[in-house]
């Protein structure tokens, strides 16, 4: 296999990624038939030679950093490239915590005796080989190899091009892990390349490659799903809507309604639309109004939230489906819960939406009826993640109906196979 270190701009780029996905169908069958406390090994020692090598980590992102002013990327960007020594421990923080989780390889569900005496069950497996590609964070390249590493997965990285430095450092780290336990070099693997060819290659390879886990922006994701051949893990838009009901308590859903908006403008779990009902708006738009105002927060509001939010901008079409990723907010009154759900399911991405309600009939009606891979009750949409609901780190958020659905975390990163134990059935 070719070495992370001595990529050819000039090589064939088809041939080197063969070449990566051959290696890691071989090792995927070695990571999944070993066990747990080797796989919990191999991350104990990457999180011992990351936290050995933060001057080298540092330094090459010093590079990418350099590299990414020179080509002006955006302030944002520079942001997420840069590896810090608090996101250095917080990667650290994050492998201690999957070494901690339950392996769920190997678990047995459901098994039960049918009327021939066989007894039949569910036995959870890896997927196999993954293939994740990203942008910009080099901290993703540790989450989900050891997420993939922990399932019993093997896995090929390709980070951007932006962070390819770091992302070869961090990999020289993950080398060192594998072989301290003694697993195969290919069982994680990065792309050692800028070149984007390597991405159409990857996501068209189902003889080496499983499953393609893509995480970024809107425009990467959509071209991933329409070119790949390999099934894919994803979902396209966070527009995320919080319904403050007829029976909402009104000082809750002003702080809910305030920190699904501003706690962080640019996740996928972000709210981007309030639908409030008529009978709630004189109580609690006017002090929405002026906690948006305080934060910074543009508003966009249907005619008659504007009675209560006069600085607001009047809401067109196209705001009630928009993902902003910014401290811009979509506003509109709604006649109650029948109008609350028919706008969710018409203009929602299907990701998270949540309702305030003291009303228990209510709240079972919005779980039942909105079809969103996260639906809640008087919480934030901002609560939405794999750590928050007890599944440790995530690979991701599947708005997908088939295998996964919301926060993918390690038993998202395996399917399920049956096992059949007999006494010498056979069928007559």
């Amino acid at each position: 296999m070719t070495s992370l270190m001595t990529v050819d701009p000039q090589m064939n780029i088809e041939q080197y990624m063969i070449e990566l996905g051959s290696a890691a169908r071989a090792a995927s069958r070695i990571v999944a038939a070993s066990p747990t406390a080797v796989r919990n090994r191999a991350l104990l020692a990457v999180h011992d030679a990351l936290d050995g090598a933060r001057d080298s980590l540092i330094e090459a992102n010093r590079q990418d950093l350099e590299q990414g002013r020179a080509n002006a990327l955006e302030a944002p960007l520079l942001d997420r490239l840069e590896l810090t020594p608090a996101r250095i421990d917080a990667m650290l923080e994050g492998l201690r915590q999957v070494v901690a989780l339950p392996d769920p390889v190997g678990s047995i569900a459901d098994m039960r005796s049918m009327p021939s005496g066989i007894q039949v069950g569910r036995m959870r497996v890896p997927l196999g080989v993954i293939g994740i590609i990203y942008e910009s964070r080099p901290n993703v390249t540790v989450e989900a190899a050891s997420l993939c590493l922990k399932s019993g997965n093997a896995t090929i990285l390709r980070g951007g091009s932006e962070a390819l430095a770091s992302n070869c450092a961090i990999a020289a780290c993950l080398q060192q892990g594998l072989q301290a336990a003694g697993l195969p070099a290919a069982s994680i693997q990065v792309v050692a390349t800028a070149d984007r060819a390597a991405v159409g290659h990857l996501i068209t390879m189902p003889e080496y490659v499983d499953v393609i886990v893509p995480r970024g922006g809107k425009g990467l994701i959509e071209r991933i799903s329409r070119d790949a051949r390999v099934p894919v893990i994803k979902h396209l838009d966070g527009v995320c809507h919080v319904y403050i009901d007829d029976f909402a308590e009104d000082d809750m859903a002003v702080s809910i309604a305030i920190n699904a908006k501003t706690q962080r403008y640019g996740t996928c779990n972000t709210m981007e639309t309030l639908l409030v009902a008529e009978s709630k708006a004189a109580a609690v738009l006017p002090r929405l109004a002026q906690a948006y105002a305080e934060a910074g927060v543009e508003l966009r509001a249907c005619a008659r939230a504007r009675a209560w939010m006069p600085a607001a901008r009047e809401a067109s079409e196209q705001d009630w489906r928009e993902e902003y990723l910014a401290p811009i907010l979509a506003v509109r009154v709604v006649t109650g819960l029948d109008a609350a759900i028919e706008h969710i399911n018409t203009y929602s991405s299907q990701h998270t939406d949540s309702i305030v309600t003291q009303e228990h009939a209510r709240a079972m009606r919005f779980l039942r009826e909105v079809d969103s891979s996260s639906v809640m009750v008087n919480t934030s949409t901002r609560m939405a993640d794999g750590f928050e609901y007890g599944l440790g780190a995530e690979i991701g958020i599947s708005t997908d109906k088939l295998h996964a659905r919301g926060p993918v975390g390690l038993e998202g990163l395996t399917t399920q196979k049956f096992v059949v134990l007999g006494e010498g059935q056979i069928r007559t």
